[in-house]
């Protein structure tokens, strides 16, 4: 992830963090700046790469899954899911 255009992290603002960071990669993947298929970095980088802990981290990329975004595969990570038929 380029973090030349990483969000600003307020935690004592009124967005929740790991909304911010879903949208973050949300639109990563809307631009095609990760393609489907592309693996998301782990979970300890991310939140290095971030400043959060590891488990915003988490909730965050539960978010990306519960939105149909990305797919982790046990052993391997997590990668950029094919968008959903008709879209």
């Amino acid at each position: 992830m380029p973090d030349d255009d990483m969000p600003v992290i307020d935690p004592a603002g009124p967005q929740l963090v790991y909304v911010v960071v879903a949208d973050h990669i949300a639109q990563q993947i809307a631009d095609g700046r990760l393609p489907v298929g592309a693996r998301l970095m782990g979970e300890l980088a991310m939140a290095e790469a971030y400043g959060i802990a590891r488990m915003t981290v988490a909730r965050a990329v539960r978010e990306l899954r519960e939105r149909g975004l990305v797919i982790t595969v046990r052993g391997k990570g997590t990668f950029v899911a094919e968008p959903p038929a008709g879209d």
